[in-house]
């Protein structure tokens, strides 16, 4: 494993660890999930701490935001996906339980939207603010019950894996469907 590889690896366990406090305290095992996204390490990681969890097939959530009316589940998850929507309100109008629990990513006033130069579909259409995440889950029709935001430290040097030691970079929100 290179130097780059193991600040990767190092990030994600750091953010996976938080996500999945965030989760047991917002909505306690055992459920049944609707994770947005593709199977993944996290969806195991879910499995482990007692959830049921299904996912998304890589679907286009922009073009057929109605997925997600096919299962019948106690939650869905979104763990960083909206930023990469083009209209995420469409899939949140769509969601038909009545909570939700996500993580995106907050926009950075030191480091541009995250775009890979690899793979067309990992790129951030949005990098939001909390304020914007919040407005959106609110015209979707959802009542924010609790948030919490994190920074994602880095195993490098330099000016901004400094700033990233202070900044928040994720944005966890629970919220339930306005009645």
């Amino acid at each position: 494993m290179n130097l780059k590889d193991g600040v990767y690896k190092y990030s994600k366990t750091v953010r996976y660890r938080k996500t999945i406090a965030f989760l047991n305290k917002v909505l306690p095992a055992p459920a049944t999930i609707l994770d947005l996204g593709t199977r993944n390490a996290f969806s195991e990681i879910m499995e482990t701490h007692g959830y049921t969890v299904f996912n998304t097939n890589g679907e286009d959530l922009d073009l057929l935001p109605e997925i997600v009316k096919e299962y019948k589940v106690d939650a869905v998850t979104s763990f960083e996906v909206f930023e990469h929507l083009i209209a995420p309100f469409n899939v949140l109008r769509e969601i038909p339980c009545d909570k939700l629990i996500t993580t995106v990513p907050l926009k950075l006033w030191f480091a541009k939207a995250y775009r890979s130069s690899t793979d067309e579909w990992d790129r951030h259409y949005h990098e939001f603010e909390d304020w914007q995440f919040d407005w959106l889950l609110e015209k979707s029709n959802w009542n924010i019950q609790e948030t919490e935001k994190w920074v994602n430290p880095v195993k490098k040097i330099g000016f901004r894996p400094i700033l990233r030691q202070f900044t928040p970079r994720y944005y966890a929100v629970y919220a339930e469907k306005k009645s």
